[in-house]
């Protein structure tokens, strides 16, 4: 571009061109300039002359020379590399000569005549390869330095003294020229070092240098704004700051006055991207002596065009740069600032700067408050005066903001004004730019200087335009100030001349005049016509009129994705009690109760009201009962105003008195107030202001344990700022409907918001939704123009409401008003005025008028009421008043039609939400600043926001505000839409050129049959204002539809023979040409669709006039469906935008962001830096939280502004939840669904799934059985109960599906079993019946369960890190196994005491046990085993509740490479490890080495306390080995008190562990017993089955076991099911006592994950996870079947479960011939059963003389099991045999030593083995057959 080298734009060529825009700006009073951009890069090229032409210098500093390039430099850009061009081909590049070969040195030329032009000088210019010599140069004069160093035009202009060439304008381009062949950027302050002088001889010497070291200039700004409230032209002829005496400076003075609202003088900037920039017009000035050449005053002040400009300190001579315009001679101003030495100074109010803009200035840091401003705004130069009239003239105080350089001492009347260094300050990390990019991979970029940005930033505000500026201006204004302004000029009458003039635009003469003539001559007519057409659509009589059936008031009803947010709310709630941290404890919470909290707003109290009652959460969650009144609802929610503090407060003592509720505090519509309850800007007499803050942030909230504050909000920027509460990982962001085009709900409603309505203005299949009226901005500007003083808003207001009532004056016949509106609000109120008549029940559209000054509104609503009234409309619609701050007023008529709609018979009814309004005609004038969360019906057509204000330049505010027309559309096809009856043809360009869109719907997804217009539009007819200059014309077609009828009002009755609304008769007829044309081609396609919905559709309503040309059955289907709200309720609403916002929404950034989505967030936070990343389309709601949260920090007005760590963990409070989603999506809903499923999740928590089955094989027993002991016995007689005989019978309803174990000969099949057989038994765990049970406060829990109670016991302390705990190694041996067996113990620090170590080297030696004769009330003598997998979160180990705080010991038995994940969910509970080699064991294992390890310890302890004298016999032998899913214990009360002994009544209730395990520890004579049990609860237990309180059967689950005893009967390590059945068959054979407890049961929680079920048989060869038949889990050996992943035993045990019938073919439901299992029990299926005997000598066996075995089973059977105890037995001919072994060769040896080929016989292929690879030790089978 011929300024840049290295593609970079040199600097001081940018800067001159500014300084050029800003003084022209400065200097004119016409349009502004041309754009800066435009001067460097768009005009086309010129020759510049010398004068012109040095406007280029050089910026870069050279590090040798950097102190004195610090001060001349004019900019701090770091130094470029620089490579010199190489000279002309053929050029000299001798140093000391030019490129034409001209000596150019010193001491060659000093005495040769040198031709100097007029104006240059000439210098001495070193070259850094001549030190010894300078070059002579001519240079302008105007570019160098004066005496002082000032005075310096930037740039140059030389010529060369050698060869004569002239006109070089750049430097550079000089020393390329003289060869000064330089390695950094040439600079002339740097080369150009000595005047040259001639001395007396003549000669040319060195004279003195050039004083490149001047005085830094200082550049600042002021802006002033103000409004007199006496405007008078002699205000301003005053000086601002009155000269002294004997000075020659000059001040600038004002011109005339700048039209702006704010009480202050701004004169600075925040640290900004382009949003931050000040809100008022502003103009640099110089620091210096005297100003540049100023304008005069002009005295008509109305006339004036120019902002005012606060004085400048400059100097009289050149600017500092050249500019276009100037010229040494021109004059300079008369008038000067006043300076004085050392004038008095005065101490500064407290309310400087009070009301600042934004709130950002009401303490300024650098302001004085005696003295001199000097630091650290470092003041140099004279001391400017500031005048004791400034305040008065003015009636504002000016903000200085400090600029570049140094400032001046400001002395005088300080307390006039307000010095700020926010400007300065806000460019001070210019340098950090490149760091700040840097981490997002940006390149390395040149830092912009600070005065560069300065000078940028003036040159913006300097192209403000005048209504610009008011704009800015008006937006620095509060709430309060804005509606205080626009209040005093209603009062003052300021707007009577504005109301003139709308007087003087009618042609027929006033406006009012013309209504009052209208009302007059059409009174007659009212009540026969109009009243007439209102009232009889609005009942159907008995003779058949027409009903409309699409009237439907959506009550409460949660949508698919409501209840997935509900959902995900829940998931969050449930994390912060998971977690680590213990801020929430779930499972001390029995209920929910909650309170909602919504603004002050009447109308949004009463919504939440009605979905509160219509949702069923009350009743749902117990808080009330079924006859609910709307005073117990209002107890739920709280409105934020003055009263809101005593629900609030009922609300805290609630939550404190109730502990055991959890108390959900909702903050819906969150954004609204934020203000500091210490910071507030508002007047203390409002008491709602920071009520947010002083209620949901107070000390009682943050600390309640039961409190989980929510905040609900679709605009949650302002609660995710660097100060937030609330942690990113407790955001819940609304989930995306749509994914790829996917309706990821299945939902019948598409939803509008922003995004969708900016994709409808760029697609081309429709009108956009989001629409501009350029008519109506090009009115509202000239307005502004010609009444300056009035505030803009009063303009707007006052114009949009002449444009309604000029429109509903042209529909109703004064068809010369349509010239007096836009084409826009005629279509408005059109459709608004018509719409009830295109129903017959009258139903019609709502109009939202939204005005946010409510007495603006207040006037607007006086106006169209008046309107309305004099144009006899009373009853076609109504106008509403919608102020936040008071209900919802209408007309009576209006609530009859209500009532009757919505089939309302109470008699004081009254609407009193905005969507109780569904279908009532009327436009609803919608106030107040900012909406607090009002939903609008579905009737909603049109969405009028052409006045929202200003303060809309932040997101949150014009978010909100196009919120407002957020809407659910139906996605289901009309019947209109199918059969194609748009009818805006192609062929019809004046209806396609208009904006009437009511019958164009908008096309939405599911919408695939609609015929979609293939005219492509950018944007519709209305933003062309040329289009709508012509709205005379576009009107009378655009209103004139087909499917409209005009509206016949009285006046046409009287008067008018055609329709008033066709500007002539030859339209119209054109009209109803179109009209027959289209009825003969549509009538087919509408009888189809006629014959789709005849059937359900209501009776035909009346005709149209317009439709008469239709057949009758078309116009009852286009009649039928164009009921007005129904239209409406199928598309979104259009929305009407300034035209300033509507640029601002639909343009986009370069990713396609809408740069409205780049606006600063909130009005009370602000940017953390200016050099910040852009955001990005693609960001996630969850991106845009984190960067807010990284790039803006809240304003001291913020309530989260002290919210900053002191010394806490964090600022973020645990119990704090932010759900945002798009307004109007049902966030109510959802947060009302959380409510009812939290409440569930409590109910749930605090009960249990328990197992509920009846004991299985009851009608086995003896029903004659002797009773053994009495009903009260609290413990068993020990010689009694060794009379008692062993039950073999398996009871156990889990062993449904095992099979049955045979003492005697059955005599018939058990039922049972056949019911059981037939069943699935895949499916067994699915069927098992289960019952829901109320948690007790003894029970055990999982994981999840954290209370105060048990904090300690669980090892959890939120402060420090998890429980220290020690690995110990514990070894023992075992002939068995062959080998030693090596435990290991994972021992927390706080269970020690438990075990005894070695003193040298703290090795594990035993674990403690008790004495028998112990006797303690505070602790359990029995240690408790729980062996567990798969369930460390939900396995039931925390069993403090259990044992009622009394100390035990409870040992966790866990695998090898579950370790870790046990002990991190279990740091405080000791774990015995087992050995690698038992990873894939099953439960027999544990239990094995529990019981080993036990009675090894047993052996250990015996030593260790006969060493004290102790005897062996006396140390308790007891463990308890519990399932890891018992929950909770009953006990059995008797009452025997009746007649008889025979009977009793019992009852059963919970009790603790602890008391059920002392009191049977103290059963006498315990020690005599091998096994203890209990019960299993089920409520189907029957009397018989307590009658005896002791049994001697099976136990299991939770077993007590006596380790001393059981010595020689050891658990099968081998096994995965039925070992406790097994051990209790051997056990018992063995002659040991095994005793269960009636009296006591245990019950058993259901648990989905872990224990058996965490087995999986898969194939070994393909990781493939196909399920695998149990048939397939043996095969041939030496086969190649598919091996599986799998132990061998389990293999063996599943198969023999589902398939055993192929071994033993006889068995199979042949109880009276069970199988025959020696020394084992092994599950052969329901359908077969079995008789154990055992072996051993001296065995306690059934007696089986009188059986015969249809089978017999040899599993692994050792040296007891001999030829002759074989032969005992008989078969029935034809049995058979299996014989197990752990291989091939041990199965024959097993063969041959039992003597089996006698009468047994053996096939070759009867021979298998389980499906395991060789190094996987298969199990080998062998069958025969009985001889």
């Amino acid at each position: 571009m011929g300024n840049s080298y290295a593609g970079q734009l040199k600097t001081t060529r940018f800067e001159e061109v500014l300084h050029n825009s800003i003084e022209a700006s400065l200097r004119s009073n016409n349009l502004v300039p041309r754009p800066v951009f435009s001067q460097l890069y768009l005009e086309a090229e010129q020759h510049l002359s010398s004068l012109e032409a040095g406007n280029r210098v050089d910026n870069e500093e050279d590090e040798e020379e950097e102190e004195e390039e610090e001060e001349s430099s004019e900019s701090s850009s770091p130094p470029i590399t620089y490579q010199m061009k190489p000279p002309p081909e053929g050029g000299c590049t001798t140093d000391g000569f030019c490129q034409a070969g001209k000596d150019l040195r010193l001491a060659s030329v000093s005495n040769d005549p040198i031709e100097v032009p007029s104006g240059f000088l000439l210098v001495g210019a070193k070259s850094p390869s001549l030190p010894d010599h300078l070059l002579v140069c001519a240079v302008d004069k105007r570019f160098l330095p004066d005496d002082q160093g000032r005075n310096a035009l930037l740039g140059f202009s030389g010529n060369c003294i050698g060869c004569g060439k002239k006109g070089f304008c750049y430097f550079t381009e000089f020393s390329i020229h003289i060869n000064l062949k330089l390695t950094t950027q040439p600079k002339k302050q740097k080369h150009l070092k000595y005047y040259l002088v001639r001395n007396a001889q003549g000669t040319l010497t060195k004279g003195s240098a050039i004083c490149w070291k001047g005085a830094a200039s200082c550049l600042f700004f002021a802006l002033i704004e103000f409004r007199s409230r006496q405007p008078s032209s002699s205000t301003f002829s005053n000086l601002l700051f009155q000269p002294p005496e004997n000075t020659g400076s000059s001040a600038l003075v004002m011109n005339e006055p700048l039209i702006a609202a704010h009480p202050i003088v701004q004169a600075g900037m925040q640290q900004m991207a382009p949003d931050h920039l000040p809100t008022t017009a502003s103009l640099p000035v110089y620091n210096g002596k005297d100003s540049p050449q100023q304008h005069s005053m002009k005295s008509n002040v109305s006339s004036m065009t120019r902002p005012t400009v606060l004085g400048t300190l400059a100097n009289p001579g050149p600017p500092k740069k050249r500019h276009k315009g100037w010229s040494p001679e021109s004059p300079s101003s008369n008038e000067a600032w006043n300076l004085q030495p050392n004038p008095p100074l005065t101490s500064r109010s407290k309310n400087d700067g009070g009301g600042g803009g934004g709130g950002g200035l009401s303490c300024l840091p650098h302001t004085a408050v005696a003295g001199p401003v000097s630091s650290p705004m470092v003041a140099s130069g004279e001391p400017v005066s500031v005048p004791d009239n400034l305040l008065k003239i003015f009636k504002a105080k000016p903000v200085i903001f400090k600029g570049h350089g140094n400032f001046p001492y400001l002395c005088g009347n300080l307390s006039d004004v307000v010095v700020s260094p926010l400007l300065y300050t806000c460019y001070k990390n210019a340098q950090s730019l490149s760091r700040a990019y840097e981490q997002y991979g940006a390149s390395t970029m040149q830092p912009i200087s600070e005065e560069m940005q300065l000078l940028l930033t003036v040159y913006y505000l300097v192209q403000l335009g005048k209504y610009q500026a008011r704009i800015l201006s008006e937006s620095m204004l509060s709430p309060a100030e804005y509606q205080k302004e626009v209040s005093y000029e209603l009062a003052t009458g300021k707007v009577e001349a504005l109301g003139a003039f709308f007087s003087t635009l009618c042609p027929d003469g006033d406006v009012d005049v013309l209504l009052d003539k209208f009302h007059q001559e059409n009174r007659s007519h009212i009540s026969s016509s109009l009243s007439g057409l209102v009232n009889k659509p609005a009942a159907g009589d008995a003779a058949g009129t027409a009903v409309c059936a699409s009237y439907n008031l959506e009550h409460h009803q949660i949508r698919p994705f409501q209840l997935a947010v509900a959902q995900k709310l829940l998931s969050h709630v449930c994390s912060i009690a998971d977690s680590s941290t213990q801020n929430l404890d779930l499972g001390s919470f029995e209920k929910v109760d909650f309170l909602i909290c919504v603004p002050p707003s009447e109308v949004t109290y009463q919504q939440t009201l009605f979905h509160l009652w219509h949702s069923g959460v009350l009743l749902e969650l117990g808080l009330e009962k079924e006859h609910l009144t709307k005073q117990r609802v209002e107890q739920y929610v709280v409105k934020l105003d003055a009263e809101a503090q005593t629900k609030f407060k009922a609300f805290l003592q609630n939550s404190m008195q109730n502990p055991h509720t959890l108390f959900v505090l909702i903050h819906d519509h969150a954004h609204w107030d934020l203000v500091s309850a210490v910071h507030s800007l508002y007047p203390q007499s409002d008491p709602a202001m920071g009520l947010v803050d002083r209620l949901l942030n107070c000390r009682e909230v943050k600390d309640a344990p039961n409190i989980v504050t929510l905040h609900v909000t679709s605009f949650p920027y302002a609660l995710q700022t660097q100060h937030t509460r609330i942690s990113p990982y407790n955001e819940i962001h609304w989930p995306s409907l749509y994914n790829n085009g996917v309706d990821l709900y299945h939902e019948n409603k598409k939803y509008y918001g922003l995004s969708e309505f900016i994709e409808s203005t760029l697609s081309g299949h429709s009108l956009p939704l989001l629409r501009y009226d350029s008519s109506f901005e090009a009115m509202v500007m000239a307005l502004g123009k010609r009444f300056p003083r009035l505030h803009s808003a009063v303009i707007r207001t006052f114009v949009l409401v002449q444009h309604y009532s000029a429109a509903m004056m042209a529909v109703c016949g004064l068809s010369q008003m349509k010239n007096y509106t836009t084409v826009e609000t005629l279509e408005i109120a059109q459709n608004l005025i018509n719409s009830s008549r295109q129903c017959p029940n009258g139903h019609g559209l709502m109009v939202v008028l939204r005005i946010p000054c409510i007495p603006l509104a207040a006037v607007a609503y006086e106006r169209l009421n008046h309107v309305r009234e004099r144009l006899a409309l009373e009853d076609h619609f109504e106008i509403i008043l919608g102020n936040p701050n008071s209900g919802i007023t209408i007309g009576k008529h209006f609530v009859e039609q209500l009532k009757i709609w919505q089939k309302i018979e109470d008699a004081e009814w009254r609407p009193q939400t905005y969507l109780e309004l569904e279908g009532l005609p009327c436009i609803l004038i919608f106030s107040g600043m900012d909406p607090q969360g009002e939903s609008l019906p579905r009737s909603l057509r049109y969405c009028d926001l052409r006045l929202i204000n200003s303060s809309c330049l932040v997101r949150t505010a014009l978010e909100q505000e196009l919120g407002l027309a957020a809407y659910f559309v139906s996605s289901e096809v009309p019947v209109e839409k199918a059969v194609g009856t748009n009818d805006v043809l192609e062929s019809d360009p004046e209806k396609l050129s208009s904006t009437d869109n009511e019958d164009e719907e908008t096309v939405t997804e599911g919408s695939s049959s609609e015929k979609r217009s293939p005219i492509k539009r950018e944007r519709s007819g209305s933003h062309d204002s040329a289009a709508s200059s012509v709205s005379s014309k576009a009107s009378s077609t655009a209103f004139c539809s087909e499917t409209s009828p005009p509206l016949v009002t009285a006046g046409e009755v009287g008067k008018s023979p055609h329709p008033v609304l066709s500007s002539s008769t030859e339209e119209s007829v054109n009209n109803s040409e179109k009209q027959r044309l289209k009825a003969d081609r549509d009538s087919k396609l509408e009888a189809k669709a006629a014959q789709a919905s005849i059937a359900s559709s209501p009776p035909p309503p009346f005709s149209s006039p317009s439709a008469s040309s239709a057949p009758a059955h078309s116009s009852f289907v286009l009649q039928a469906s164009q009921c007005s709200m129904t239209k409406a309720s199928q598309q979104p609403p259009i929305v009407y935008l300034p035209k300033l916002v509507h640029d601002m929404v639909t343009s986009a950034d370069s990713t396609g962001l809408p740069k409205s989505s780049s606006l600063l967030p909130y009005h009370s936070v602000m940017w953390a830096s200016s050099f910040r990343p852009l955001m990005s389309k693609m960001m996630t709601c969850t991106e845009q939280s984190l960067y807010y949260r990284q790039w803006t920090v809240p304003k001291p007005i913020h309530m989260d502004y002290n919210n900053r760590n002191e010394g806490r963990m964090d600022t973020f409070h645990p119990r704090r939840l932010l759900l945002s989603g798009p307004p109007q999506i049902g966030k109510t809903g959802a947060y009302l669904q959380f409510l009812s499923i939290l409440s569930r999740m409590l109910i749930r928590l605090t009960e249990v799934d328990v197992y509920d089955e009846e004991e299985i094989n009851a009608d086995l027993k003896e029903e004659s059985e002797p009773c053994y002991h009495q009903s009260g016995d609290a413990w068993p007689d020990l010689e009694t109960f060794k009379k008692m005989p062993f039950d073999y019978t398996i009871h156990d309803p889990k062993y449904e599906d095992a099979s049955l174990i045979c003492s005697r000969v059955q005599k018939t099949s058990s039922e049972g079993q056949d019911s059981t057989a037939s069943r699935k038994q895949e499916d067994l765990y699915m069927r098992r019946q289960t019952t829901r049970m109320r948690l007790s406060k003894y029970a055990a829990y999982n994981t999840y369960h954290h209370c105060e109670q048990c904090h300690q016991y669980m090892g959890f302390n939120p402060r420090y890190q998890l429980y220290e705990s020690t690995l110990h190694a514990f070894a023992f041996s075992y002939s068995m196994l062959g080998e030693e067996i090596q435990l290991h113990f994972i021992i927390p620090k706080s269970k020690e005491h438990h075990f005894v170590f070695s003193h040298p080297g703290r090795q594990l030696e035993s674990m403690r046990l008790p004495l028998v004769t112990d006797e303690s009330q505070d602790y359990i003598k029995t240690p408790t085993f729980t062996p567990t997998t798969g369930r460390h979160e939900h396995g039931l180990f925390n069993l403090y509740h259990a044992m009622d705080g009394a100390s035990h010991l409870h040992i966790l038995v866990v695998k090898e490479y579950e370790m870790a994940i046990y002990k991190k969910y279990w740091p405080n509970h000791i774990m015995l490890v087992l050995p690698s080699i038992f990873n894939s064991a099953g439960v027999g294992a544990a239990h094995f080495l529990i019981k080993e390890l036990s009675y090894h310890n047993l052996e250990l302890e015996r030593n260790r306390q006969e060493e004290l004298g102790i005897k062996p016999q006396d140390v308790w032998p007891f463990i308890i080995i519990s399932d890891d899913s018992c929950v909770m214990w009953n006990a059995v009360e008797m009452d025997c008190s009746g007649d008889r002994k025979s009977e009793y009544t019992w009852t059963e209730r919970n009790i603790s562990l602890k008391q059920i395990l002392q009191h049977i520890e103290s059963t006498p004579d315990v020690t005599h017993y091998a096994l203890i049990g209990m019960r299993k609860w089920s409520s189907k237990t029957k009397s018989r089955e307590i009658k005896e309180p002791f049994s001697c059967c099976h136990v299991h689950d939770f077993i007590m076991l006596n380790v001393d005893l059981t010595q020689n009967v050891q658990y099968n390590q081998n096994r995965f099911v039925c070992d406790d059945v097994d051990f209790n068959l051997r056990a018992h054979s063995a002659g040991l006592l095994i005793c269960r407890f009636n009296r006591f049961s245990v019950m058993k929680k259901q648990i989905a994950v872990g224990g058996q079920r965490s087995f999986h048989i898969k194939s070994k060869v393909s990781d493939n996870p196909v399920s695998i038949a149990p048939a397939q889990y043996i095969c041939a050996p030496d086969s190649k079947h598919t091996f599986l992943a799998a132990p061998a035993q389990l293999l063996l045990e599943k198969y023999l479960q589902y398939h055993s019938h192929r071994f033993f073919p006889l068995s199979l439901k042949n109880y009276s011939h069970p199988v025959l299992s020696v020394d084992c029990y092994l599950n052969l299926g329901p359908q077969i059963a079995v008789c154990y005997v055992s072996s051993r000598p001296h065995s306690l066996n059934v007696t089986c003389s009188d059986m015969i075995f249809s089978g017999l089973l040899l599993y692994l059977c050792d040296s007891f099991v001999v030829a002759s105890f074989l032969k005992k037995f008989h078969f029935l001919k034809g049995a058979t045999l299996c014989v197990i072994c752990q291989d091939r060769n041990s199965l024959r040896q097993t063969v041959v030593r039992l003597e089996l080929e006698d009468e047994w016989q053996f096939r070759l292929r009867d021979e298998f083995q389980t499906a395991n690879a060789k190094e996987d030790k298969p199990l080998f089978f062998l069958t025969g057959r009985h001889i």
